[in-house]
């Protein structure tokens, strides 16, 4: 592929964001009647199951053995625990805060790699996470918001993603992408089948259509957005994912009547520009 396209890149990272925010406007329809963990559950099951014909295709040619089995379960784990928390702040907040509190992971990162892998961390991250802070603070709006369950567990989601992308970027210097994919799938799948059938209830066709159509998206969004990485360097067009966060706002406009208020837009304005100047970093 050509690496040095960034208008390709920005468009296939820009409808990679658009089929992750159809992934949550679907999450949302599925969680507002399904328990949340029957809900996780669904989500990695047939995200898995997008993957089985490529396992199926490669066959004797997939290499599956690894030897860092913790670090991928530790990626997976992380990753479970920010579906978990992403998916329940998806059933309570209007669409844009549950997925622009999600992206703020970039935020989380430069603390994860300072305390565990040592990284030093300049003057311009702190900066950034400074910025990217103060616009939370007017998306949860204190007094109003800031003690919510939900904006605190939407919040804990982008904090456990940091840990899980930490653990994606020392995994991915010696492990294959599509190894990685696999174990992700497969650990997930695994670990959120217990809880699911603890509360589990009984599903209508409809929610199997969304939770099918969330899979459907999310495997899709994460091949188009390695598609537009591979086009230009990562600097360049990493801001293009919080594209995301105007889709999801339009979603809940057009389904649920949700009009964002200025502070809500001005925090989003913040957070997008720290995530932006952290990612550049």
């Amino acid at each position: 592929m050509n690496t040095d396209n960034p208008l390709r890149g920005a468009m296939l990272v820009s409808a990679a964001a658009l089929m992750f925010a159809s992934m949550g406007g679907l999450i949302r329809v599925a969680a507002l009647h399904l328990p949340n963990e029957q809900v996780v559950f669904f989500r990695n099951l047939f995200g898995l199951l997008v993957l089985v014909p490529i396992l199926w295709q490669r066959g004797a040619r997939l290499d599956l053995r690894t030897e860092h089995p913790g670090l991928h379960l530790l990626r997976s784990l992380f990753g479970l625990a920010a579906m978990y928390c992403f998916f329940y702040a998806l059933s309570v907040l209007p669409l844009a805060d549950a997925v622009l509190l999600n992206f703020t992971a970039p935020l989380f990162i430069p603390w994860v790699a300072m305390l565990w892998l040592g990284e030093r961390v300049g003057a311009r991250i702190w900066t950034a996470i400074a910025i990217g802070f103060l616009g939370i603070l007017l998306i949860l709006r204190p007094g109003e918001g800031l003690y919510t369950r939900g904006a605190l567990v939407g919040l804990a989601s982008g904090a456990f993603a940091a840990v899980a992308m930490v653990s994606l970027r020392r995994l991915s210097a010696t492990e294959p992408a599509f190894r990685v994919v696999v174990y992700y799938g497969v650990i997930c799948t695994l670990v959120s089948l217990a809880p699911a059938l603890w509360a589990w209830q009984p599903v209508n066709r409809h929610q199997l259509l969304a939770l099918a159509g969330a899979g459907m998206f999310a495997t899709l969004g994460q091949y188009l957005l390695s598609r537009g990485y591979g086009c230009a360097p990562a600097a360049q067009i990493a801001p293009f994912t919080y594209t995301s966060v105007v889709f999801a706002a339009v979603y809940g406009w057009m389904f649920w009547a949700e009009i964002p208020g200025w502070a809500t837009a001005g925090g989003a304005a913040l957070v997008a520009l720290a995530g932006i100047l952290a990612m550049r970093r």
